[in-house]
C-alpha cells in the first residue's frame, strides 16, 4: 500500500510540474512547433527543467543490440507466459532471441542471445510506430531504434546483492488509462533535455532522439523471483534511494531507448484497443538470465568501484 501511495504521489506530482511548465514551453513555442494534439508536448527550450539529477553512481554497461534482427512478438512472457497477445499490441524484444508467443519464462534458458557477453536476458517493450495522416488506427511503421543503452547502477545507500536467476521486473503499465495512471511511469524525454521525463510524447528540437528511459525498480523482498501483479516482490526505492524494511538493494537496471523521429512527426506506441495509444500507457519487462558468475561480478564491482566509475565487463 505504502509503495501504491507513493508511485501515485510521484505521478501526481510530475503532472502538476508539467502544467506549470505548459505554460513557458508552449507560450515560446506554439508558433514555431507542430500542433500534435494533447497527447504531446514540446521540449524545444526546456532542457533540464522539472527533476532533479540523479546521484551519480558506479554503472556497468553493457551492449545487446538495437532489434536491428526485428525480433518482434505480441507474447508477453511475464504476464501471459504461453499464449499470444492482442494482435495490435507488439512487443520490441531483445537479448533472449526464443521469445515467440508459446514462450515460458522457464523456456528462454540456455537460448541464443543477442548480447555481447552472454546474458539471456530478455528486455522487452511495445513498438514505437511513426503515423500518416489518414492510416489506420493500428497502422504506421514500426521504428528501429537508433541505440539501445543498458545500465545497472549501484545503489546509493549501500550495497547491492546479485539478482537470483529469472527475477521478473516491471515498470510503466499497459492500463494506466483505464486504471487510473497510479502505476504510470514517466519515461518520456529528449536527448540532451538533461533528467526531465514527462507522461507525454515529447516534440524534441531538430536534430534531438526521442528517448523512452525505463529506470526499473531495484529492492527486493529477498525471496520471491515473481508475485501477484508481477510487482510486490521488486518494489522502487525510497527517496534518497533507500530500499523499504524488509528489502534489500540489487543493481537497478535503466534501459534508455532513443529513435531518430524528426520533429514534426506523429508517432505512438502499441496499445491494447481501450487505452487510445496513450504515451502514459508505456511500459517494460525484463526476465534476468544473466549468467550467475556474470551478475555476482557486476554487483562485486559496483559495490566497490566509486561513485561516476564504470564497472569492466
Amino acid at each position: 500500500m505504502a509503495d501504491a501511495w507513493g508511485r501515485r504521489r510521484a505521478v501526481a506530482v510530475t503532472l502538476a510540474i508539467e502544467l506549470l511548465l505548459a505554460g513557458v514551453v508552449f507560450g515560446a513555442a506554439r508558433v514555431s512547433s507542430p500542433s500534435l494534439g494533447a497527447d504531446y508536448v514540446d521540449f524545444a527550450g526546456a532542457s533540464g527543467a522539472a527533476v532533479a539529477a540523479a546521484p551519480v553512481e558506479a554503472s556497468f554497461t553493457w551492449d545487446c543490440g538495437r532489434n536491428e534482427i526485428g525480433h518482434l512478438s505480441t507474447a508477453n512472457v511475464v504476464v501471459t507466459p504461453g499464449k499470444p497477445g492482442s494482435p495490435h499490441h507488439v512487443h520490441d524484444y531483445l537479448g533472449n532471441r526464443s521469445v515467440d508467443v508459446g514462450s515460458t519464462v522457464d523456456s528462454l534458458a540456455g537460448a541464443a542471445t543477442t548480447c555481447t557477453n552472454g546474458d539471456e536476458s530478455s528486455y522487452y517493450w511495445p513498438v514505437l510506430r511513426t503515423v500518416r495522416e489518414g492510416e489506420s488506427d493500428h497502422g504506421g511503421a514500426i521504428q528501429v531504434a537508433a541505440s539501445v543503452t543498458l545500465t545497472y547502477y549501484a545503489n546509493p545507500r549501500g550495497p547491492v546483492l546479485p539478482m537470483p536467476r529469472f527475477l521478473r521486473g516491471a515498470v510503466g503499465d499497459a492500463y494506466a488509462v483505464t486504471n487510473g495512471g497510479a502505476l504510470a511511469a514517466p519515461v518520456w524525454s529528449c536527448e540532451g533535455a538533461g533528467a526531465r521525463r514527462t507522461l507525454n510524447y515529447p516534440i524534441c528540437a531538430q536534430g534531438r532522439r526521442v528517448l523512452r528511459v525505463f529506470d526499473f525498480p531495484s529492492c527486493w523482498d529477498g525471496r520471491r523471483i515473481d508475485s501477484t501483479g508481477h510487482r510486490r516482490h521488486l518494489v522502487f526505492p525510497q527517496p534518497g534511494g533507500g530500499c523499504p524494511l524488509g528489502t534489500f538493494a540489487v543493481p537497478r537496471l535503466e534501459i534508455v531507448v532513443a529513435y531518430d523521429i524528426p520533429r514534426g512527426t506523429r508517432y505512438r506506441i502499441d496499445s491494447f484497443d481501450d487505452q487510445r495509444h496513450s504515451p502514459r500507457t508505456d511500459h517494460a519487462f525484463f526476465v534476468n538470465l544473466m549468467p550467475d558468475a556474470l551478475m555476482r561480478h557486476i554487483a562485486d564491482c559496483l559495490n566497490s568501484v566509486a561513485g561516476g566509475k564504470e564497472c569492466a565487463a
